[in-house]
């Protein structure tokens, strides 16, 4: 089915309600993998980070990560969820060149965690309770390389590269329990979830959390049901999407395509589907196994798991505070709306905004610059704020130097540019293109002399009570100094030398 072919999104909504399920895959920051000694460092030459244990070579046993463990718990805790006292993991059987076991090692039926839930905020300030099923250990697989053909998939490749330095690195699968009753928003309640449980993940510190290096991804399950109806549709899988955006652009094609099917009397395929960047369409993958069709069993090299109920109230009482939480303080602290909040967030700029704060400049001041100039710059260049080559440290001196009147919002700016060229610190640059504010009295006075001389007209409105019009001789002024004069003191000089209260 191509794009063309899809029913417009108001009238699949019309007809049916969208059902959702949401499994995200978290590599954890471990030195090590899950369950050998092999380092995980990204990067690395092919190959390089493998054994017997990874590469599943006979007699080699595997040993699991208690780091690794210990993230998992902290995760479960911070989702709300039950901490199993006895867990153990299983064999999950598939065939498939990038799991060199031909078992991936996962946990089935006894999770560590279960049984919990993650409220996320929308963006007209909603909070929707998104309820999470599980979340289990597991290991990555390899990285295959299909080379040739057209999609750089399997299909039409002429041959594939298989690199295992991925297999074995330590997941967590986080898996949603049906998400229903979102309707219209089900999109945007897939994306708002996936950003928290991003925050979430992060300020936890066991995963760097980069969907775009794969260190987070996003399954996404959507099935529809005529409105009214009880029973669940049949679900689709759109596989490893790698970014919020595309989050919501696959379960939105899904709800038109879903529609577009039933709709002709045609049968959903209970499948894997690829997510498409370029458009935003998805294209079947292969059809999707039960979980019979893995043939699990009991893991019989590991013994089983059973975390210490104090050792998880440690864990409890040692969790950061949680995003959601944190955003509501810093929204207050900074005394922004619920809209101004969520626009910080989308932008990426909440810890960027906080630590420039901590570097010396107001709030007021350190949201205008980020939120400003710097995510005008960073839109131009097309990345994130967080990658523009400037610090919150160089943000907030320039912030206050502007508070202490050596620069103003236009020289600011210059010197922003400059130091995202790379052309120094704040004070090196201000040093060197002179950018600093005319702070000099004879220099202003002369300049302020110059313009009223020039404008005898304006001054003569000035002095007759009309000193609106003293904007037109501030503004020559500026001009002559090219922007490097105090504003405000230009305008007391022009009204002092007029003979005119201000």
């Amino acid at each position: 089915m191509t794009v063309t072919e899809l029913v417009s999104y108001d009238e699949a909504l019309a007809t049916y309600e969208p059902v959702m399920g949401l499994e995200v895959h978290v590599e954890l920051g471990t030195k090590t993998k899950m369950f050998c000694g092999c380092a995980t460092e990204l990067g690395a030459e092919p190959n390089s980070q493998t054994c017997p244990t990874c590469l599943g070579l006979p007699g080699s046993l595997p040993v699991v990560n208690g780091i690794a463990v210990e993230s998992a718990v902290k995760i479960g805790l911070a989702l709300n969820c039950e901490i199993a006292e006895w867990c153990r993991f299983a064999r999950k059987n598939y065939f498939y060149p990038d799991m060199p076991k031909n078992f991936q090692t996962s946990q089935y039926d006894e999770p560590i965690a279960f049984n919990g839930y993650l409220d996320v905020q929308l963006e007209d300030g909603e909070i929707f309770r998104v309820e999470i099923e599980r979340a289990h250990m597991e290991e990555d697989t390899g990285k295959s390389t299909h080379v040739g053909g057209a999609t750089g998939r399997i299909h039409g490749a002429q041959h594939s590269l298989l690199d295992y330095n991925r297999a074995g690195i330590p997941l967590i699968e986080i898996v949603t329990k049906p998400i229903t009753g979102a309707g219209e928003r089900a999109p945007e309640v897939a994306k708002a979830y996936v950003a928290e449980l991003r925050e979430l993940i992060k300020a936890l510190g066991v995963s760097e959390a980069r969907m775009e290096m794969g260190q987070m991804r996003c399954d996404v399950n959507l099935s529809l049901m005529p409105k009214g109806a009880e029973k669940f549709g049949t679900r689709s899988e759109t596989k490893n999407v790698n970014s919020l955006r595309s989050v919501e652009r696959a379960a939105r094609f899904e709800i038109m395509r879903h529609a577009a099917v039933l709709n002709d009397g045609g049968t959903i395929i209970q499948e894997t589907r690829h997510f498409h960047e370029e458009d935003g369409s998805t294209t079947s993958g292969r059809v999707k196994e039960e979980a019979e069709d893995y043939r699990y069993f009991p893991e019989p090299d590991l013994v089983p798991v059973a975390p210490a109920r104090e050792w998880v109230e440690e864990l409890r009482k040692g969790l950061p505070e949680l995003p959601r939480v944190r955003r509501n303080r810093l929204r207050e602290e900074w005394g922004v709306s619920e809209h101004d909040m969520q626009s910080i967030l989308n932008a990426g700029a909440v810890d960027l905004i906080t630590v420039t704060i901590e570097a010396g400049a107001d709030a007021t001041s350190a949201r205008k610059w980020w939120m400003g100039e710097l995510s005008r710059i960073a839109n131009e260049e097309g990345i994130g704020l967080g990658l523009l080559p400037i610090t919150p440290a160089q943000v907030a001196r320039i912030a206050t130097l502007i508070a202490e009147g050596s620069l103003n919002d236009k020289l600011g700016r210059e010197v922003i540019k400059h130091v995202v060229n790379d052309e120094g610190e704040p004070d090196e640059i201000i040093e060197k293109r002179g950018l600093k504010i005319v702070s000099d009295e004879g220099a202003l006075g002369t300049a302020v002399d110059e313009a009223i001389a020039a404008n005898a007209g304006i001054a003569d409105k000035i002095r007759s009570g009309k000193v609106a019009a003293a904007g037109a001789l501030v503004g020559a002024v500026m001009k002559a100094t090219r922007g490097q004069a105090d504003a405000a003191r230009v305008r007391e000089l022009i009204l002092e030398k007029l003979g005119v209260e201000g």
